[in-house]
């Protein structure tokens, strides 16, 4: 491979990151949907749990 061939997987690459980013940007900043919160407050609980050395089985 030649630095004109590496230049030009570059330049591809680079629109290829600037096509995605401008066909998803609006989902990008959508609100997660309750239930996704939902499910990170409980799996934060569960690792809150588990770093403090009480696993919630053995309660």
């Amino acid at each position: 491979m030649t630095y004109s061939d590496n230049n030009e997987d570059d330049r591809i690459a680079a629109l290829i990151d600037e096509n995605l980013k401008r066909v998803y940007s609006d989902i990008v900043q959508e609100e997660l949907p309750d239930r996704f919160k939902d499910l990170l407050a409980v799996l934060k609980a569960q690792d809150a749990d588990t770093s403090s050395g009480t696993p919630k089985g053995d309660e």
